[in-house]
């Protein structure tokens, strides 16, 4: 294995860092998390739960509690959630304890992705493309303030994005 020990996968929903992730963490022969599916693991219950009965700030609190532990493991690739970045504290272990990369994809193709997903509490709205639009706008700078490396998903496949990421990382 290269120097690469700790990568972690940012962007918005729909941008694939799962997906991604674990074709990367394959490739470079690391261990996969998810993030979401950690907490989920440790409340015995789904997002969407969370979401009901904490609010967006219980689960913010869980999310935190998570990325700050499983950000000090070795040889791991971590598929955060979309709004991970929200937290200075999570931007700061997450800057500085591993490679951080943006998978940026377009609001269409989010939209393409996440528009049957019913397991996303941010997008049951009325207008979720408009969601994605605004939550966008929000975060992307805050994606990019963090990112070692930005790689467009837009039209590629997960392999596709994970062997330039690959290449990216160990170059």
């Amino acid at each position: 294995m290269a120097g690469v020990q700790r990568v972690f996968l940012v962007g918005p929903m729909g941008a694939g860092k799962t997906t991604i992730g674990r074709q990367l963490a394959q490739m470079l022969h690391l261990e996969f998390l998810d993030s979401d599916q950690a907490i989920e693991a440790r409340a015995g219950a789904d997002i969407p739960w969370i979401f009901d009965v904490e609010g967006e700030a219980g689960f913010r609190d869980r999310e935190a509690r998570i990325i700050d532990e499983l950000t000090q493991r070795d040889g791991i690739v971590l598929a955060t959630g979309g709004g991970a970045i929200l937290r200075p504290e999570n931007r700061a272990v997450l800057s500085e304890r591993g490679s951080v990369v943006y998978l940026y994809a377009s609001i269409k193709q989010q939209f393409s992705r996440t528009s049957k997903d019913r397991n996303r509490p941010l997008l049951q709205v009325p207008d979720p493309e408009g969601r994605l639009r605004e939550l966008m706008a929000e975060r992307d700078p805050l994606y990019r303030e963090i990112a070692d490396h930005i790689i467009e998903t837009d039209g590629l496949s997960a392999r596709t994005v994970a062997q330039q990421l690959s290449r990216a990382l160990n170059g």
